[in-house]
């Protein structure tokens, strides 16, 4: 059904300028094997929220939400923060919108946070490598390294086996996490320390716990 003139946007927002930055990417950055092809990475994408880039070698930051945690009636606030130019402010924006707790934050059942947290670490070591990760009420925090599996294979497997788990052990059959997420990858190695103080301090910050190690469901390579 084509949308009407009167209907509201449910789905991703239309952002043209968005396309026009990944197309440029993808002119000026180095292009997939046949091999990478194959294995389904994807480099530079977009699915309208906000670019993507899919490629081995790279350490990613992705964060992935729950179904709930930007509820209808905040959509035009949603769409206002997508359409922040500068990629560095816009995350900062959207995950401070996050860390106010919107929707049932399922993850503070102590149950399903587990659930989580052993997806995380089952093919640590195989498919990927963590180098960080917190389990947020509504939201989850991963700094990861990617070999030979693409991100968006890692992320299908996460979302997938912790929604049926946690469908099964609440009883429900509904969507358990938003569909898309948010990834960014690391230029530099301060660019990477930063990002492990973010993924380190966000509990504290939303006032979760005085100290990062008190917080149950926090972990940083080495430093546990």
């Amino acid at each position: 059904m084509s949308e009407t003139p009167h209907s509201r946007r449910v789905g991703p927002p239309h952002r043209p300028k968005l396309r026009r930055v990944v197309e440029r990417q993808r002119e000026t950055s180095p292009q997939l094997t046949r091999d990478e092809k194959i294995k389904a990475f994807q480099g530079w994408t977009e699915r309208g929220y906000i670019p993507h880039r899919d490629e081995p070698g790279l350490t990613q930051f992705v964060t992935f939400r729950l179904a709930d945690s930007f509820p209808a009636e905040l959509q035009q606030e949603w769409e206002k923060l997508l359409n922040i130019e500068d990629a560095r402010e816009r995350r900062i924006q959207l995950e401070a919108c996050l860390d106010q707790g919107h929707g049932v934050c399922r993850l503070r059942d102590e149950r399903l946070a587990q659930v989580v947290a052993d997806a995380l670490r089952k093919f640590d070591g195989t498919h990927y490598r963590l180098l960080a990760w917190t389990i947020m009420p509504n939201h989850v925090h991963v700094l990861f390294e990617v070999s030979e599996m693409p991100m968006k294979k890692i992320l299908q497997q996460w979302k997938g086996a912790t929604a049926r788990a946690a469908n099964l052990l609440l009883g429900l059959q509904t969507s358990f996490w938003q569909s898309d997420y948010w990834d960014t990858y690391m230029r530099d190695p301060d660019h990477q320390e930063r990002t492990i103080r973010y993924i380190r301090n966000n509990p504290v910050k939303a006032g979760l716990a005085s100290d990062w190690k008190a917080w149950p469901w926090t972990y940083v390579l080495n430093e546990e």
